[in-house]
């Protein structure tokens, strides 16, 4: 059985990152037989500001440092480089998700801008008028639901949940950006939007109502 290493257990346990439990099975042994040592020893996790101030570094330039090699010594300064590439990794993967999430919110935004263009509003209206079918009562149930989604209440519908997602992208972005401490201007410009829209809380949309006829 290979020697349990305390040294780098130690400085795992000083970093902050790992949970107790994630060390231990790194290791081989129990939680408890590290806070047994750490409370012997009189060990101290006080070095998660250094690891979260190297990750914002590492953040900004988009680094991707070498890893220590598992035979060196650890010392301080390497075991603050590494977990805070792990970090900074995260944060990464974090900017990359939100920037796809607001693509995509864009790209709807534009189908839903097309849509309610005047030339395409009279020729969706038309294709539905061309299309109707009713039944031996006068109903077109089908036809009626087509024309409701491309109803003006409709349209606003998608609108507001657009702009909400909108929003909370915004506010997701300025985390990811390390951008909390500067006024959140422009989310706070989307509430006032969502605000006029009177779509703040209970909205106030029409409802599109079913077609009246017999089920």
């Amino acid at each position: 059985m290979a020697a349990i290493d305390w040294e780098r257990i130690e400085l795992d346990y000083r970093a902050g990152i790992k949970t107790l439990r994630q060390i231990a099975e790194e290791h081989g042994i129990t939680h408890g037989a590290i806070n047994k040592r750490a409370k012997r020893d009189g060990w101290v996790r006080d070095l998660s500001q250094k690891i979260q101030a190297k990750a914002d570094a590492l953040v900004s330039k988009a680094a991707v440092s070498s890893e220590v090699s598992r035979e060196s010594k650890f010392t301080e300064r390497q075991v603050v480089d590494a977990n805070a590439q792990t970090v900074a990794d995260v944060r990464l993967a974090h900017r990359h998700d939100i920037h796809r999430a607001r693509r995509l919110t864009n790209a709807l935004l534009s189908e839903l801008e097309q849509q309610t263009d005047p030339q395409t509003l009279a020729l969706l209206s038309d294709l539905g008028d061309a299309l109707r079918n009713p039944d031996e009562r006068g109903n077109d149930k089908l036809n009626d639901l087509y024309q409701a989604i491309i109803s003006l209440p409709e349209r606003s519908k998608t609108l507001k949940v657009l702009a909400e997602s909108l929003q909370k992208l915004v506010d997701m972005e300025r985390t990811a950006f390390g951008m909390d401490k500067e006024p959140p201007r422009e989310a706070s410009q989307l509430g006032e939007w969502l605000a006029a829209m009177g779509v703040s809380g209970r909205s106030a949309l029409p409802v599109v109502k079913d077609a009246e006829g017999d089920a």
